[in-house]
């Protein structure tokens, strides 16, 4: 039976990243995905690499921070190495939030109506400040497919549509996965399943799912949203071909994946205040995905007390931004047992 370096369990954005690192450190690296690569939290996130908001938690702030500054040349990379665009965006985001709320962040300055009548004449922000964030947003299903792509470019063996349903375990140490079909072995393993990972074992892992519903429309014309917005109720996310993102809610819904319409229609609402021209624009498709929470909101990265078994996951809505950074920090503590990075307060052991 072939025995692997590295297992990784679970194939979003988390699982691909980290395996074409860990490849790229010379390890012999297995992906196994339940249903297909990139299908499930991935594909059905927004894109929004949003490293600047004062919502972000702070524990998790030097983690965002560097894993945007990683972004372009990540991409870049993934890029040249599947030959697939993923719609990097530089345009920034506008923050609209109530006057009455403060910032510590030096990052964000205050637009003016002049400024944002150059901007986009198209907003409409009475009642809110806007603020301006130098931020980058991506498409996450480009994304997905091109870190596919360059994972099999560099050799990661991908095994898809054979659900982990545990990690094998000797001894106190990991020896492999076993799936509905089959059994692969491995000194190592990891555990990037999201929403799934509470149910693969050893150990009790606090994930659990969060539902996002979001809808995709046809913008009226070019460029008639460049720039990300966010607001308290909706939040519009444009693609460089002419498509625009509109979401997200929130929702404790267990595994839930079903679209509610009447959802979907609070949101393209939402949209419609923000920029009444968007009542000409076609609903192209609307869809629910499942975020990996935890109960305190940040991820779950590092070893495990069972040699060989590390986790990366309960991301939550920040598995697209976090990509690269985890990929790094996790590759590192695989590969060397450390990393420039503090990685205790995301430790398995804080909930234990």
């Amino acid at each position: 039976m072939r025995v692997w370096d590295a297992i990784i369990a679970g194939g979003g954005i988390i699982g691909l990243s980290l395996a074409r690192e860990l490849q790229k450190r010379g390890l012999r690296v297995l992906v196994v995905e339940k249903g297909e690569p990139g299908r499930e939290a991935s594909y059905a996130a927004g894109g929004m690499l949003a490293d600047s908001g004062d919502e972000n938690p702070p524990l998790l702030q030097p983690l965002m921070t560097a894993s945007a500054r990683m972004y372009p040349e990540f991409v870049h990379e993934l890029e040249d190495e599947s030959g697939l665009k993923a719609d990097l965006r530089e345009q920034g985001t506008i923050l609209l939030r109530s006057p009455a709320e403060t910032s510590s962040n030096n990052s964000t300055h205050t637009l003016s109506n002049a400024d944002l009548s150059k901007i986009n004449w198209n907003l409409q922000t009475d009642g809110y400040q806007a603020l301006w964030l130098s931020e980058r947003s991506v498409d996450p299903r480009a994304l997905a497919q091109a870190a596919l792509k360059a994972c099999r470019h560099r050799g990661v063996d991908i095994s898809s549509g054979d659900p982990v349903i545990s990690i094998t375990v000797s001894n106190d140490r990991v020896t492999g996965v076993t799936t509905t079909k089959t059994e692969f072995q491995s000194a190592i393993v990891i555990n990037c399943a999201g929403a799934w990972s509470s149910q693969l074992g050893p150990g009790n892992l606090p994930t659990r799912p969060f539902k996002g519903q979001m809808l995709c429309v046809a913008m009226p014309e070019r460029d008639f949203l460049r720039h990300v917005v966010r607001s308290p109720d909706v939040y519009l996310i444009p693609r460089s071909d002419g498509r625009m993102l509109i979401g997200a809610t929130v929702e404790d819904a267990g595994y839930n994946k079903r679209v509610d319409p009447e959802t979907i229609q609070r949101l393209r609402q939402a949209a419609l205040k923000l920029m009444p021209a968007l009542s000409q624009a076609r609903i192209l498709e609307d869809w629910a995905g499942l975020r990996p929470g935890t109960p305190d909101g940040l991820p779950i990265l590092g070893a495990t007390p069972v040699r060989g078994y590390y986790v990366a996951t309960g991301h939550f809505r920040d598995g697209i931004l976090l990509a690269p950074a985890t990929a790094e920090v996790m590759s590192d503590v695989i590969t060397s047992g450390t990393t420039s990075f503090d990685l205790s307060p995301f430790s398995v052991s804080r909930f234990h």
